[in-house]
């Protein structure tokens, strides 16, 4: 599945939803994740801080499911032992978690890893751990990570898409009104969590982030 597998089909980080329960105003896991799908995310991360692991196994597990009937990749935010136990396709990890270079030696060459990156040396050093995509941040600002420390903005993340071959997805604060920037300033996608968990219509909030990615991604509306 990762980009190291000749005949997988190429990684589509354009509209990626962290799906955190968190977030969900009381709504079902599964629910929000088919929403979502049937409004264009074209990947799907769970990240999941509290809980036992059993439990975590259980929710990649119904999850994977409903992921796998739409096609699109299911990443496990941190631990790549749930991943390897539901047979997901890939693991996120950050600068405090596993390193990346031990993420890829357990998840294999096949398997999707992504690492957080908010500086070009930390951008680097997962591209030397030959990570599949960067999850590139804080951009805009977030309400979700309160220790996300300050936002590089657009120029920084700018400078880390230049610095690295390997994709990089926008993350912090992203909405559809500000998506487009992200992705002129070289980003591959877009990375939400309250933008569309906490919209009123998740699945209308997706559709109308993904718009605005794919016009940005064709030069739509430039001048705007």
């Amino acid at each position: 599945m990762g980009a190291h597998g000749s005949d997988a089909k190429p990684l589509d980080l354009s509209v990626y939803v962290i799906l955190d329960r968190r977030f969900l105003r009381g709504r079902s896991l599964l629910d929000v994740a088919r929403a979502v799908l049937r409004g264009g995310a074209t990947i799907l991360q769970l990240r999941e801080k509290e809980g036992a692991t059993r439990e975590m196994i259980e929710l990649a597990r119904g999850l994977l499911e409903v992921t796998r009937e739409a096609g699109v990749p299911l990443i496990i935010n941190d631990r790549a032992d749930v991943a390897l136990a539901v047979g997901a396709e890939g693991v996120h990890v950050g600068p405090d978690d596993l390193p990346p270079e031990v993420a890829r030696r357990l998840m294999g060459p096949e398997r999707v890893v992504g690492f957080s990156a908010g500086t070009v040396e930390e951008a680097l050093a997962g591209q030397q751990a030959q990570v599949d995509y960067l999850g590139v941040g804080d951009v805009f600002g977030t309400r979700t990570k309160p220790d996300a420390g300050e936002p590089i903005g657009v120029e920084g993340l700018r400078s880390i898409a230049a610095a690295v071959r390997i994709p990089v997805v926008a993350i912090g604060g992203v909405t559809a009104e500000n998506a487009a920037q992200a992705i002129r300033a070289g980003a591959a996608g877009v990375a939400v969590i309250s933008a569309v968990l906490s919209a009123p219509d998740p699945e209308e909030a997706t559709r109308e982030l993904a718009r605005r990615v794919a016009e940005a991604k064709t030069g739509v509306g430039e001048g705007n």
